[in-house]
């Protein structure tokens, strides 16, 4: 059964280079963060590379990075725009940014035809969440009986996402009993202290302990189909309640969260043990490249 790769890479810069961190250069051939999970990916069974972008980057993406990836698997391109939207509706002159990762997806709905992993283009996973994921995407292939949507996400242990240069903003999962997403919390100034432990704060600013093995969301989900039906049906809602505010974003959080809230979706949450990387700061890169440049890709 096919499988594909979802790469949301819309907010990359439109000028290549210094300062934009998707584009950090990283392996010994130029390779950037994105580079290197396709490779994993593909080494985990995935067919096809759907990558996400804008059209002014198009011709210039293809040329330094697409040409590679496109060498390793089949790839197709899809485009988010500003008044990619419904009927009816366009995008407030005064706003300058896309409205967020759901809508990101929606954007490429003409390219995605079987069950997906989607991830940030800035990110690096490692192997083990592909794995799981493509696995658990075959393994569910088949409608529910229930007629639940079946999805999952990968669950990284916070200790393994943290920057050593500052702090970061992450979503602190809770799953119930089976295994299953049961909410997301979102935490802010998050960092490990002297002493070792992990805190940060809650929307209200108040400082909270967050234990070293809780699960975290990276943005790297398992879906069917099926499930950009349901951002289809509620982008009409998004817009009549945010349009007006120019930084609004229709966030795959969010649907997610409204979809099991509604009881018709599950979310197994996959724990997994591989560090993150990814580049918050400048100061991250050494690490990075250190961690990921010796890799044969």
């Amino acid at each position: 059964m096919k499988t594909q790769l979802v790469i949301m890479a819309a907010g990359i810069g439109s000028r290549f280079g210094n300062g934009i961190k998707q584009l950090e250069r990283i392996g010994k051939r130029g390779e950037v963060i994105m580079e290197y999970a396709v490779n994993e990916a593909v080494k985990a069974g995935f067919d096809e590379v759907v990558i996400i972008l804008r059209h002014e980057i198009e011709k210039e993406f293809k040329e330094v990075i697409g040409s590679r990836i496109e060498e390793k698997i089949k790839t197709r391109y899809a485009f988010q725009e500003l008044n990619k939207l419904p009927a009816g509706f366009t995008a407030p002159a005064d706003r300058k940014k896309p409205y967020g990762t759901a809508h990101c997806l929606l954007c490429a709905k003409d390219e995605i035809d079987a069950p997906f992993c989607v991830i940030n283009a800035d990110d690096y996973y490692g192997v083990e969440g592909f794995k799981k994921i493509h696995d658990f995407l075959v393994e569910n292939a088949s409608a529910p009986s229930d007629g639940k949507i079946k999805s999952c996400m990968a669950g990284f242990k916070i200790g393994n996402t943290l920057s050593d240069h500052g702090t970061v903003t992450r979503g602190v999962c809770e799953a119930d009993e089976n295994g299953n997403l049961k909410s997301v919390t979102e935490t802010y100034e998050i960092k490990r202290e002297a002493d070792g432990e992990i805190y940060g704060e809650d929307d209200n600013k108040n400082k909270v302990h967050v234990k070293s093995d809780s699960l975290v969301s990276m943005n790297m989900w398992g879906l069917p189909v099926s499930f950009i039906h349901e951002i289809d049906l509620r982008l009409i809602d998004f817009l009549k309640k945010n349009n007006d505010n120019i930084k609004s974003e229709y966030l795959l959080p969010i649907v997610i969260d409204e979809l099991i809230k509604a009881n018709k979706m599950e979310c197994k949450v996959l724990g997994v043990n591989d560090k993150w990387y990814g580049i918050t700061y400048a100061s991250d890169v050494p690490l990075v490249k250190n961690a990921l440049g010796s890799i044969e890709l």
